[in-house]
């Protein structure tokens, strides 16, 4: 998922009329929100430049990956290749999520910041608990959690989580950490998270943190999120995203959710004509990946990117 990068050829120009449109496929864009996902590595833009940058064009949000580390020898397939290789040497690279929303939130006001995606299960509940709540706490509620069950399942067991319970371990993490943001003597009793009645502050600005998962548009994946998130965030393999969006929405509906799920989908090149049946779908956020290019080069593709939005609609 973190992969995402611009297509090339919209990285090369971003420019040119967005072709002829009609009334109703503005109006639905008008709903859509735009944010960007940064492949943060130890090159490049640093987080904090490209948040406010980000912020200064009028997008929405500011995504960031995780990977705490990548073993050599792996038995697990990457979702886009289909084997062990990378499509990106910054899977080796990623910097830490939350030390890089943190920068971005000190020279930012507005912007949200989430993960696309964070790894919760790879770290201790009650620290990451924390963590997030630290920072929305900082920066005036503006955090999210997007949240992976984690394709590397190398990875995964070098935290010592077993692989085929990684969605049993992530529902009791977010059960446990929730506690701790809302109770003020919270107490869990999990198979892999147990603590007895404690204190813990700060508590989060937002009552409720969202909470978004990353991963494949299955039945089974939507029933978890329906049980246990507040939306979705599609991967850049996803294909078919509106007839995916109606098995979420009845998978939704029939777990007794009386409000929408976000949906948060990743995209390489704004269209209009896609742009407006997402929305028609129920799409509420759209992310464009930085490129892997010098900061001055990044910059921009920011300034081409928020032009051709804007050619759109009022980012």
């Amino acid at each position: 998922m973190a992969g995402l990068i611009p297509d090339s050829s919209f990285f090369a120009s971003c420019t040119g009329d967005v072709g002829a449109r009609q009334s109703n496929t503005t109006k639905e864009l008008t709903l859509m929100k735009f944010g960007i996902v940064l492949f943060t590595s130890d090159r490049g833009i640093r987080p904090a430049v490209a948040a406010r940058a980000a912020e200064d064009r009028g997008f929405a949000s500011f995504f960031v990956p995780e990977h705490t580390h990548i073993p050599i020898k792996r038995e697990a397939a990457h979702p886009s290749t289909g084997d062990a290789s990378l499509p990106d040497d910054r899977y080796t690279r990623t910097l830490d999520p939350w030390v890089s929303l943190a920068m971005a939130a000190a020279v930012t006001e507005r912007i949200e910041l989430s993960t696309a995606v964070a790894l919760p299960v790879e770290h201790d509940p009650i620290t990451l608990a924390k963590t997030v709540a630290t920072l929305d706490h900082l920066s005036d509620g503006r955090v999210t959690l997007g949240a992976g069950f984690g394709w590397n399942t190398d990875e995964l067991t070098d935290h010592g989580v077993p692989p085929n319970k990684r969605r049993t371990v992530l529902r009791e993490y977010l059960e446990a950490m929730r506690a701790l943001w809302t109770e003020e003597e919270a107490a869990y009793q999990g198979d892999y998270v147990s603590f007895g009645p404690s204190w813990a502050w700060p508590k989060p600005v937002q009552r409720h943190v969202p909470v978004l998962i990353g991963a494949a548009g299955t039945e089974r994946t939507f029933e978890w999120i329906a049980r246990n998130a507040d939306g979705w965030i599609t991967t850049p393999t996803e294909t078919d995203i509106t007839a995916r969006l109606a098995l979420l929405h009845k998978i939704w509906a029939d777990a007794g959710r009386a409000d929408r799920p976000r949906v948060v989908a990743l995209d390489f090149k704004p269209d209009p004509a896609k742009l407006a049946q997402w929305a028609g779908a129920g799409v509420t956020d759209v992310l464009y990946g930085l490129p892997d290019r010098t900061e001055t080069e990044v910059l921009h593709y920011l300034d081409r990117l928020s032009a051709k939005l804007a050619d759109l609609t009022e980012l």
